[in-house]
């Protein structure tokens, strides 16, 4: 391996090779992709260990110390997919852009380097790209702070916006972290060098960036996070302890480092108070299989098996729902009448879900919008969503009226206002943006036709002057009765006449022509073609690229326009796709319940657990996807009110693959749904509110596929 020279040996690189170096110095511990024309290359250890990953081909470019400069690179268009392997493969990368065209540099004179810096810090907490985002997951950047003892938490999600903070005891950090499953955890130096907690940060190790204390200064975070969020105080928003808002302080102090200025706009910090929700540690949500198997597959896991939503937002609202069960009985009960809302109306229910699956992942692409990197396509799609938004609200609307003040209406109520108007904001994305747009801004074409009659004008000439270009070459075929002339187009010499080399001497002759025809003047000879250049097609060229130059300048700044108008409405749309969300997890609740034969269960505020008729959700799905036969039901009645027995501990016994842990888990799962506000898999279920949840199983258990060992459950 060839090593990164020393600074001392810098000066003795060409120029690029030493802006390459100016730039990466600041970037150590991530990867470099230097934009070099249509490829972001590698230098250096950045491309050994990025071909290794890859799988790509390394190649060298230049000498340095008599040995060859390792270089690999990948394509612009297409780097998304690689940045998805090295963001999953625990790779930093850092996006550097050409800042100038390269014509601009050339002026400066021919050795002059391209002015080039780095736009973004790509981690694997910072991601917003759709294609490297799991939809049905947040994908959380958190940060951990201690302050005097206390201990604080806050994670942002910057696809989304969601911002969120919460005040927890050094005890409660492993079961806070299971419950957002992190896609990055920001640590101070001291914090991650405690000892008491280094058994509780290892499964999260290859996820951790470090971060020098000063990032997590209260007073900073307070200033940051006020300017983060354009308010003069913290207060609008709620009493935040001061690890609170240096844990937050320290994700948005990383988002200004890692963004370059695209600053995304966060929702307003929701406090996660740990007394609202039911707690549970990483060992028993691992166990219960919440999120995934013990194996580590999806396929099999809780999710898997309730999950009906239509939409990512939908699906990440409903995982969120699953990873903190409510405590709140007044809450869940709430949540359980807008499921059985959907569940007693098939025909809305049907109707709705028909509608819902129509809209696509608008969360993400307003974000996206928001931070700067917002496509055409992400503009389709906020316009695909406030098209169906009003179809929405009347279906609900008329479905659940005001005549039913104690009924549907009445839940529904606030979700049809939240929904909103956007009938103007509609309107102009519909005049302004094609039906069908490219995947890259600088592609064109996406304005309609119509909108803006100074880009129309443009584009016609820009068109009008291709077609003359195809005259021109039926012209000169017709003079010199050469038929294999073509007229071509590169971006350095621009149209040029271009025919083989038999053909040469019949252009030739008329360079100097006296009689009155195309004087075809001599540009490049080639092995097998001779290539000429005239005057027309000089005269066109220059028309040609001042009008694409001109129509792709207006369109960006169209664009910009448009952009502006749907930050304008951000708020506005944003309490609509809550909604959706909202609706989106009931109907699909009311569609598992239907599906499966599942119950409304009823809530106490007292130690009752009668659940009658009881089925393990997953281990039902799994007989039912391989043969005809149905899970064998069972009861379990616990507490001081059920007719069974007033016990509140039960002992259980009994042979390997008895079904011992079938009927344990199939408890506290059914509990678990009932508290997230879901019907829940038995023939009837009186559930008094638990607080925790453990539980505790063999290591080879795997439910889904009818392997178990014994364990221990307890509900308090």
């Amino acid at each position: 391996m060839v090593q990164s020279p020393k600074s001392s040996e810098i000066l003795s690189l060409t120029p690029m090779m030493q802006q390459y170096f100016g730039i990466k110095k600041d970037y150590k511990d991530a990867l470099l992709f230097y934009r070099m024309g249509d490829f972001y290359e590698l230098f250096f250890d950045d491309a050994v260990e990025a071909a290794a990953a890859l799988d790509i081909t390394l190649t060298t470019r230049g000498k340095h110390l008599g040995e060859s400069i390792p270089m690999c690179g990948v394509p612009v268009h297409s780097h998304d997919s690689y940045l998805f392997k090295l963001i999953r493969s625990g790779f930093k990368v850092a996006i550097c852009e050409q800042l100038e065209d390269p014509s601009e540099a050339k002026k400066r004179g021919a050795k002059s380097v391209v002015k080039r810096d780095v736009v973004r810090l790509i981690t694997q907490g910072t991601l917003t790209e759709e294609n490297l985002l799991d939809s049905k997951f947040n994908n959380a950047l958190t940060s951990i702070a201690c302050v005097r003892g206390s201990y604080g938490l806050s994670w942002v999600d910057l696809s989304t916006g969601h911002f969120e903070l919460q005040t927890l005891l050094k005890s409660e950090i492993d079961s806070a972290l299971s419950r957002i499953m992190p896609g990055e955890i920001l640590l101070s130096e001291s914090l991650y060098e405690d000892i008491a907690l280094k058994k509780v940060f290892a499964p999260w190790d290859s996820i951790i960036t470090i971060l020098p204390s000063v990032r997590f200064n209260v007073e900073n975070a307070q200033k940051r996070l006020e300017e983060m969020l354009s308010v003069k105080t913290l207060s609008a928003f709620g009493d935040f302890s001061q690890s609170e808002i240096a844990a937050a302080g320290a994700v948005t102090d990383y988002i200004i480092l890692t963004q370059k200025g695209a600053n995304p706009r966060l929702k307003k910090p929701n406090h996660f108070n740990n007394g609202n929700s039911m707690a549970i540690d990483s060992a028993t949500r691992r166990n219960l299989e919440l999120n995934k198997t013990l194996s580590g597959s999806t396929d099999g896991s809780l999710l898997s098996i309730i999950d009906k939503t239509l939409t990512g937002f939908g699906a990440r609202l409903l995982s969120s729902r699953l990873a903190a069960p409510l405590m709140d009985r007044d809450e869940i009960e709430q949540r359980l009448d807008q499921v059985d809302a959907f569940y007693t109306n098939h025909a809305v229910l049907s109707e709705v879900r028909a509608l819902i699956k129509l809209i696509p992942d608008s969360e993400r692409c307003l974000a996206r919008i928001i931070i700067g990197r917002g496509r055409p396509r992400d503009v389709t799609l906020i316009r695909e969503l406030l098209h169906h938004i009003p179809e929405i609200k009347y279906l609900l609307s008329t479905s659940f009226n005001s005549s039913q003040k104690l009924g549907p209406w009445n839940i529904f109520k606030k979700i049809i206002n939240d929904l909103g108007e956007h009938q103007g904001l509609l309107e102009l994305l519909l005049s302004a943006i094609a039906d069908e747009v490219p995947v890259f801004i600088k592609d064109g074409g996406f304005i309609r036709s119509g909108y803006s009659d100074d880009l129309d004008d443009l584009n016609q000439l820009r068109d009008h002057s291709k077609n003359l270009i195809v005259d021109l070459q039926l012209s000169y075929v017709k003079e010199t009765g050469v038929q294999t002339l073509k007229v071509r187009h590169n971006n350095v010499h621009g149209y040029y006449v271009e025919v083989p080399s038999r053909s040469a001497d019949r252009l030739l002759q008329n360079t100097n022509s006296d009689y009155g025809g195309t004087n075809f003047m001599h540009r490049q000879t080639m092995t097998n073609a001779v290539r000429f250049s005239t005057i027309e097609l000089v005269d066109l060229d220059g028309r040609i690229r001042s009008a694409a130059n001109s129509a792709q300048l207006l369109e960006q700044t169209l664009f910009e326009d448009l952009i502006v108008k749907i930050i304008d409405h951000a708020e506005a749309i944003v309490l609509s796709i809550d909604a959706i969300a909202t609706i989106d997890v009931a109907a699909s609740m009311a569609q598992l319940a239907i599906e499966n034969n599942y119950t409304r269960p009823e809530l106490y505020n007292n130690n009752i657990l009668d659940i009658q008729g009881g089925r393990h959700p997953v281990v039902e799905a799994a007989i039912r996807k391989k043969s005809s036969d149905s899970f064998i039901t069972n009861d379990c009645q616990l507490g001081e009110t059920t007719t069974f027995r007033s016990g509140r501990l039960w002992l259980l016994t009994g042979p390997n693959m008895a079904g011992k842990s079938t009927f344990l888990r199939q408890n506290a799962l059914i509990v678990l749904m009932a508290q997230m506000g879901s019907f829940v898999p038995a023939d009837s279920a009186q559930i008094g509110i638990v607080d925790r949840l453990f539980s505790r199983v063999g290591a080879a258990d795997d439910l889904a596929r009818g392997q178990s060992r014994q364990h221990f459950y307890f509900v308090y």
